[in-house]
């Protein structure tokens, strides 16, 4: 059974204005399968083949040209770069929408080149795993958080029925040895895996860049070099910061998550519900799995990130702030299946600082239980896309 992708209506949208669309994302969230999936009657060749990087490296723009009125999905189209400069002259002349999909899993190689010659002629698109509403749609969201938080969200999940402790040591073996590699110029790959490994423990931690390369023995930079592959890589996310004080102190260092918690736990070590239920970062595991679902259901609706946290240097936090057009939403995330008083301590306080109406905060726990409270409106964790205003 194929799951409907929630951003292919948009995908659609944007073809029939863009001469060409991108479709980028971590390995494996499904986007050649989307991309067919809307433009199947489209030639598809996949640049990662052999003979056909070889075809299209002998003379580019007669293989372009032979599918500019059919139309033509390029995956991983950064292997061969002379490709983008025949794209920006075939699609100026025609002035075709639509007609020229490419994917790819390396974003950090595929938006250089856009960059460097397709700007403004390219609509670019983020696929992740699965959000929410579309397992729900499929008939597929876990029943129970510890499940949903092991199993995570790629669609080879679903798809093959491949348990999580087989899927991801090999996907992360495949993604440090094709995806890290062909980017950076590192020797000891295992180092690099320590430090995704470490990253997992740091998980909604502010980040510190010198003291994980103090743990592994390497430079601020080379950390900050790191950061940005698994950035552009779609692993991992940073958290900014709000900008607005309310007069007071506040940290200015970024938190650090996972954008799939099931690929998280792995790199934790945790493979059963029971390491999980007992396990010292299970909170902080929640606490990203509510932020990656807003961002990737925010993504998916062709929208920027408006995420943010807010922490003063005494310690009062709020978990996610999103910045709207009428208020500044604060959202506090419990991983607790029941309620209490102390869980409003962070929502009090920031109400009382911002002055802001009651409709402007909620709490999401690890129950199911919609609730009306004092303080704020209580989501259990199956509504995550409650909090946005376009959902």
């Amino acid at each position: 059974m194929i799951i409907p992708r929630q951003i292919g209506t948009k995908i659609l949208e944007l073809s029939r204005v863009y001469p060409i669309i991108s479709i980028t994302g971590p390995r494996q969230s499904g986007k050649t399968t989307l991309a067919k999936a809307l433009f199947s009657s489209y030639a598809y060749a996949n640049l990662e083949n052999p003979d056909t990087r070889l075809a299209i490296e002998e003379d580019p723009r007669r293989f372009l040209l032979g599918h500019s009125k059919a139309g033509l999905i390029v995956d991983e189209a950064q292997k061969v770069p002379a490709v983008f400069s025949y794209l920006q002259q075939i699609v100026d002349e025609s002035h075709e929408m639509g007609k020229f999909i490419l994917t790819g899993s390396q974003h950090f190689l595929l938006l250089e080149k856009i960059t460097q010659s397709l700007a403004g002629r390219v609509a670019v698109c983020h696929l992740f795993p699965f959000d929410q509403s579309e397992l729900r749609a499929g008939n597929h969201l876990a029943d129970q958080l510890d499940q949903a938080l092991l199993q995570g969200a790629y669609p080879a999940l679903y798809d093959r029925g491949i348990l999580p402790s087989d899927y991801f040591p090999s996907y992360i073996e495949t993604y440090v040895e094709r995806d890290v590699r062909s980017i950076l110029n590192i020797v000891h790959l295992n180092l690099f895996e320590r430090f995704l490994k470490l990253c997992a423990g740091r998980v909604g931690q502010l980040l510190n860049a010198s003291s994980l390369g103090n743990d592994l023995g390497v430079n601020y930079k080379t950390v900050q070099s790191w950061l940005s592959i698994l950035e552009a890589s779609f692993i991992v996310f940073s958290l900014s910061p709000h900008h607005v004080n309310y007069n007071k102190r506040v940290i200015k260092q970024p938190k650090l998550y996972f954008y799939d918690t099931g690929l998280l736990c792995s790199l934790l070590g945790i493979h059963t519900k029971e390491q999980l239920d007992s396990h010292y970062l299970r909170g902080s595991i929640f606490e990203s799995y509510v932020i990656a679902e807003y961002m990737k259901n925010r993504r998916h609706q062709g929208l920027p990130s408006n995420a943010y946290f807010w922490r003063d240097n005494k310690g009062n936090e709020i978990d996610l702030l999103l910045e709207e057009a009428n208020c500044v939403k604060a959202i506090e995330i419990k991983a607790g299946e029941t309620i209490s008083d102390d869980f409003f301590k962070g929502l009090k306080y920031f109400k009382e600082l911002s002055a802001q109406s009651d409709d402007c905060f909620y709490l999401i726990y690890g129950g199911k239980k919609a609730q009306d409270r004092k303080h704020g409106k209580v989501l259990g964790w199956t509504e995550i896309a409650k909090i946005s205003v376009t959902s």
